[in-house]
């Protein structure tokens, strides 16, 4: 019986992103989260006593800004030579050979593999065989595994690979392959990088993407690690996540329908808070605050979003006790007047308006579709607005749209909203 670890997509010295700094937010505490995480895996290679460790790619985020980043990886990888612990590392996308022009010599406990064809290294103790490939450059858009070999008769196959498998959302189609092309190498497990999910693609033979390390934005939520393979002397296997994150990310969508005024407000956005921050395992969460529904406080949170903004971060120092950080509020709020007029209006234009609101909200790219320009009123506004407009800003569009749609629909039917 033995352990190995499996992790991929460390993106060493990679920033967070989308985090705005103020005052009582967790910045100490997060400061090098991608390292912190990776010393948190040699800790867990170091204690467990695994036989190896594999990283399926992008150990890192792209060339080094300095020697650093590199010599805190060396740092690490001699750790695991005094617990003798080899590593096994293919490198991916971001960290592909022509992007990288500074390295290091790595310790003799490592074994990097080859972009030119795939390698296959031996542990002859554990009768184990290991084949990888790295990426050339940048953007691989060949399926790597077709050429790499099939199984070894007797070993325990491992393959390592840098892939978007069939395709995954919000990755580019690196190395593409098939579940059924990996089957056919006869391997007995793949260990796959470059998808930020955690997700097992076959139980048998076991093929899966560890996900990554460390969450780095809001895209990104969730615990965060690697998995933990127990190799049963009967060659069957168990897999274990174990997170390695020290920072989490979250979304809450809060409905205030409820809500008569701003006190009914913060008080369920305060549950929330702290429902959220007690699931997060101990550590600081970022998360990211998205008001919808009908309320009698849209107004008052419309007219003054940067007050309430910080509102509610004064609620996340308090809630967290200096370990949440609101990453982004998006005021999505509508006016209770006019969710009444709709209701009140024939199936004719008004309808129609309300229908278009609807459909930009639901996809802003639809309001560009349907000729809606902002470059002719920007071009009218005084200076010192202008920079208040920030059409680019998905984010910024869709709570914009929000607030106008009650003016809007009020003002076509002579009703006045109320403050």
């Amino acid at each position: 019986m033995f352990k190995f670890i499996h992790t991929a997509d460390i993106h060493l010295d990679s920033p967070l992103k989308g985090l705005e700094q103020y005052d009582g937010a967790p910045v100490d505490e997060i400061r090098n989260a991608a390292r912190r995480a990776l010393s948190n895996l040699v800790d867990l290679a170091i204690e467990q006593a695994v036989a190896f460790v594999l990283i399926a790619g992008d150990l890192y985020d792209g060339d080094w800004r300095d020697y650093n980043t590199g010599l805190f990886f060396v740092d690490q990888v001699r750790r695991l030579r005094e617990a003798d612990i080899p590593l096994y590392l293919i490198s991916g996308n971001h960290d592909a050979a022509n992007r990288m022009t500074h390295t290091l010599k790595l310790p003799e406990n490592v074994t990097f593999f080859s972009a030119k064809k795939p390698e296959t290294a031996f542990i002859s103790d554990l009768d184990v065989a290991i084949h990888g490939q790295s990426f050339a450059t940048a953007a691989v858009y060949d399926d790597l595994s077709e050429a790499y070999p099939a199984a070894d008769s007797g070993p325990f196959n491992i393959g390592m690979l840098h892939t978007c498998a069939a395709g995954r959302e919000g990755h580019d189609r690196y190395a593409p392959c098939s579940i059924d092309g990996l089957k056919s190498k006869g391997y007995d497990y793949w260990a796959l990088g470059h998808v930020h999910q955690r997700e097992v693609l076959s139980e048998q033979p076991f093929i899966a993407f560890s996900g990554n390390i460390q969450g780095r934005h809001i895209r990104e939520t969730d615990a965060k690690g690697c998995l933990l393979v127990t190799v049963n002397d009967d060659r069957t296997l168990q897999t274990e996540f174990k997170p390695l994150d020290v920072l989490r990310w979250d979304r809450a969508k809060i409905n205030l329908e409820a809500c008569r005024g701003t006190d009914d407000v913060l008080q369920q956005i305060a549950s929330n808070l702290a429902s959220r921050h007690g699931n997060a395992d101990g550590r600081p969460l970022a998360m990211r605050i998205e008001l919808t529904g009908a309320t009698s406080a849209n107004r008052q949170l419309h007219a003054k979003k940067h007050h309430w903004t910080n509102e509610i971060r004064s609620l996340a120092i308090d809630v967290g006790k200096g370990d949440l950080w609101i990453e982004k509020v998006r005021l999505l709020t509508t006016d209770p007047a006019s969710k009444s007029v709709a209701m009140q209006t024939p199936d004719d234009a008004m309808s129609e308006v309300v229908a278009l609101f609807r459909q930009i909200k639901e996809n802003s790219a639809r309001a560009a579709e349907l000729g809606f320009q902002l470059d002719d009123l920007i071009r009218k506004l005084p200076a010192e607005l202008k920079d208040r407009v920030r059409q680019q800003d998905e984010d910024w569009l869709s709570e914009a749209i929000a607030a106008a749609e009650p003016l809007l629909i009020s003002r076509l039917i002579g009703v006045e909203v109320e403050e």
